[in-house]
């Protein structure tokens, strides 16, 4: 249930900074997937661990309380591939991460997810169901936008010590953006970008060294 997954694995990463921050290892930059880039910015100092934690388990609950009926599936293809078959109304399924070059994950109904899934196991490419309860980063999610965007416009947001990559845009979030209600409401419903994030990491030089603070091995 992800009002439990989201609060549990922001602790998780929480923690395994500051034990590193502890040994005196120090980041250049912070990059996160979903509610990774939560945490991401409270680490950069955008929320104090009060607010950040009003924001986490606002999202959870209210994501959680969002219409059931929807999956997600991870599959090998390319992005125009992927967005050369959805459906054209863009409401029965969507993108919703773009992890690397030929790792996308879809969102929305389930029947319509599965029969793209299908579509795509007869030309031979990998498709993984994802252990979801909703179909997050979906229209799905939009009866949540509204309540979670009041709670986000009741916080104090400060600029990031510590440049942070945007899930929305792939490249670094500027302050205004961090710091607006606007787009961590945007951030629920978007596609994660992911594989352009850590491209923008590569270009600027990030090159030598990723620590990934999960609690997968």
């Amino acid at each position: 249930q992800t009002q439990y997954t989201q609060t549990a694995l922001f602790a998780f990463q929480v923690a395994l900074f500051r034990l590193l921050e502890h040994w005196g290892i120090t980041p250049d930059a912070l990059i996160g997937h979903s509610i990774g880039e939560l945490t991401a910015a409270h680490l950069a100092g955008v929320l104090t661990l009060q607010d950040a934690c009003t924001l986490v388990t606002t999202r959870g609950q209210l994501m959680q309380a969002a219409p059931t009926g929807g999956t997600m599936l991870a599959i090998q293809a390319t992005e125009d591939e992927i967005r050369a078959t959805l459906p054209e109304d863009g409401d029965q399924v969507t993108i919703a991460a773009i992890n690397g070059p030929t790792s996308l994950v879809i969102a929305g109904d389930q029947d319509a997810v599965l029969t793209l899934g299908e579509h795509w196991k007869t030309k031979g490419r990998k498709t993984n169901p994802l252990t979801v309860s909703h179909a997050f980063h979906s229209p799905h999610m939009n009866s949540a936008l509204h309540d979670f965007h009041n709670i986000a416009q009741t916080l104090t947001y400060h600029p990031p010590r510590i440049p942070v990559i945007s899930n929305l845009t792939g490249t670094t979030a500027t302050t205004h953006q961090l710091t607006s209600p606007q787009y961590w409401t945007d951030h629920i419903r978007q596609p994660v970008h992911f594989h352009q994030g850590i491209t923008t990491l590569h270009h600027q030089h990030h090159t030598t060294t990723y620590l990934e603070l999960a609690p997968h091995p």
